[in-house]
This record gives C-alpha cells, sequence and structure tokens, in this order.
C-alpha cells in the first residue's frame, strides 16, 4: 500500500487545486491571496461592472505577477528618467532664454540709439 501525501488548496469551502508540494501549494495560495486583493481594488474603479470579469481580470493579474511588477517598474524608472530630462531641458531653457534677453536687450539698445541719432 502506498501513502500518497496531496496538498490541498480550498477557498470558502471549495477545492480549488491539489498539489504534490506544500511550496507549489503555499505559492497557489499566495497567488490566490493576490487576486483576492486585485479583486477589491478593481471593484472600486467601477471600470468593470462584471463580477465576473473583474474575478478573471485579477486572477490573470495575479498569475502574472512577475511580468505586471516588471512592467511597472520599467514604467516608473522611464518617467524618472522622463522627469530628470525635462528638468535639464527646463533649466537649459532658463539658461538660453537668459543669453537670448541679454542679446534681445542689447539689439534693442543699438536700435534705440540710431533711432535717437536718425531723429537728431
Amino acid at each position: 500500500m502506498a501513502v500518497i501525501i496531496k496538498y490541498i488548496v480550498e477557498r470558502a469551502g471549495v477545492e480549488k487545486m491539489t498539489f504534490s508540494s506544500k511550496p507549489e501549494a503555499d505559492a497557489y495560495d499566495r497567488m490566490l491571496d493576490i487576486a483576492d486583493e486585485l479583486f477589491l481594488l478593481l471593484g472600486q474603479s467601477e471600470l468593470i461592472p462584471d463580477e465576473q470579469q473583474r474575478e478573471d481580470l485579477a486572477l490573470y493579474l495575479a498569475q502574472q505577477k512577475e511580468l505586471v511588477i516588471q512592467t511597472l517598474n520599467q514604467k516608473t524608472k522611464s518617467n524618472k528618467a522622463a522627469v530628470a530630462e525635462k528638468d535639464q531641458a527646463k533649466d537649459k531653457g532658463k539658461e538660453q532664454g537668459t543669453t537670448d534677453a541679454t542679446k534681445a536687450a542689447v539689439v534693442l539698445t543699438e536700435v534705440t540709439q540710431a533711432a535717437d541719432e536718425l531723429a537728431a
């Protein structure tokens, strides 16, 4: 007679999945916990009124957790880079604006002097 150990993930009295190793069962249980949290988050938005669609999307996002995190991190890094570039451009623009304003003031002074000479 063989002894078989099974790890069963159960939610609200419903058997969700059976595993032969505890780490796999724990990982699946954590994924379901994440899906539950995402379901609540999606429910707050009113973007997806259908409960079944919210549940499906929450489960899909939880299953793709690593990709979602990677994507969000990339967007955050590129947003920070874009903000830094925009700040540098703004600072450069201010410096360029100051130089342009100085040149404009010199030209205006020369034009005013020339106009005064013509009027005299």
